[in-house]
């Protein structure tokens, strides 16, 4: 058996480390000008889907630069598996981001103050939860993280934006020594796991069958990705087996309750109520969350009780399956899943994401593959 090198003694020195790289590039941004200059070329970064050096200051040019090459260990034919992945089971993906990764990495008492004291900064829970959903479209989509791909300067956008916050975040006094640094080299291993592992679990528990092979596939186009995002390798896990180790020591060490995670939790049920069609669907993420990741964890966010006689029949007698599926709990759920994850990301392409904010984008060949509508 390969031992645990995932000590608290390793984990304890991450827990300090931030993204050098990223952090003096906003931090030029800062000093060569005002605040608010900085905050709306960062804002013009994540409007353009397409971002153009030349028109860019030369610091950012030089970062996009620096951070756009994929690691010497990335292997094309094994991202093209993992997005294969993506392709077959990706609405029931994007339930296991809403209802497993997400709400785990809620359950993170210290790292969880970062995504509440930005949603607080932005006035807009639901803005995080969107643009998070749309980079997992968008790494994840065929050569998204193929060279020139829209994964990467997803991943890129997102990196910086994580120093902005660190920036910002350090500046406003709000800050805990004791949670360590904001969005540390711990806290993005751990959301790594959530995104990769956890995302996985929660597949399986939606009835979706993956071999080893696929499970690491999709692992590597996530590796690839934090990359990308400024891990260091050597909290990169090595393969299936040992990102389940990290996922178990982050556990240990960092899910407590938090009213922070509890209010996190509450607008991601929100959201998810909000953005599917009518009320059919109330009550199906918070069922869905308690079945992915448990009794225990699901209490620490104050999930709300499932009732699945409640939120079951509706559905199912809308899809016409009620008298030949409720006896079988395991297909209830897979077919619940697959339905509820499309109209999630039908709402999501729908949903008015406020003035001057790209829609939410799906490229149309998963669109086809997942009998996703919209405009």
């Amino acid at each position: 058996m390969r031992a645990n090198r995932w000590t608290d003694d390793f984990l304890d020195g991450f827990r300090q480390r931030g993204d050098p790289l990223a952090d003096e590039t906003v931090k030029a941004l800062f000093q060569g000008g005002q605040v608010e200059t900085a905050n709306v070329l960062l804002k013009q970064l994540i409007r353009n889907d397409q971002l153009v050096p030349d028109e860019l200051p030369e610091m950012l040019r030089e970062y996009l630069l620096r951070t756009e090459q994929l690691p010497t260990w990335a292997d094309p034919d094994i991202v093209r598996h993992g997005e294969a992945l993506f392709g077959r089971y990706g609405p029931q993906a994007v339930v296991s981001l809403f209802c497993g990764a997400l709400p785990a990495s809620y359950a993170a008492a210290h790292g969880v103050q970062v995504i509440h004291l930005t949603a607080r900064l932005a006035t807009d829970p639901f803005r995080r939860i969107m643009e998070t959903a749309q980079m997992l479209i968008d790494v994840l989509a065929p050569d998204g993280l193929a060279p020139g791909g829209s994964g990467i300067r997803s991943a890129q956008k997102v990196r910086l934006m994580h120093a902005a916050v660190r920036h910002l975040i350090l500046e406003s006094g709000q800050w805990n020594p004791e949670w360590g640094y904001p969005i540390n080299q711990e806290d993005l291993a751990g959301t790594l796991v959530d995104f990769s592992y956890a995302v996985i679990m929660g597949l399986e528990k939606l009835g979706c069958t993956l071999s080893r092979e696929e499970q690491n596939a999709y692992l590597h186009c996530w590796k690839v990705v934090g990359h990308l995002m400024g891990l260091e390798t050597a909290v990169l896990p090595e393969d299936i087996e040992d990102c389940a180790a990290l996922a178990e020591v982050v556990q240990r060490r960092h899910f407590r309750a938090s009213l922070e995670g509890q209010e996190m939790t509450r607008a991601l049920i929100q959201m998810a109520e909000h953005v599917t069609p009518g009320n059919l669907f109330d009550g199906m993420a918070a069922s869905l969350i308690r079945h992915i990741l448990g009794e225990e964890i699901a209490d620490m966010l104050k999930v709300p009780a499932a009732d699945w006689t409640r939120y079951l029949i509706g559905p199912l007698a809308m899809l016409g399956r009620a008298s030949d599926e409720l006896g079988d709990n395991s297909r209830v759920v897979a077919r619940l899943a697959e339905v509820f994850g499309r109209k999630l990301v039908e709402g999501m392409v729908w949903m008015n994401r406020g003035a001057g904010r790209p829609p939410f984008r799906i490229p149309s060949k998963l669109r086809e593959s997942w009998n996703v509508q919209g405009r």
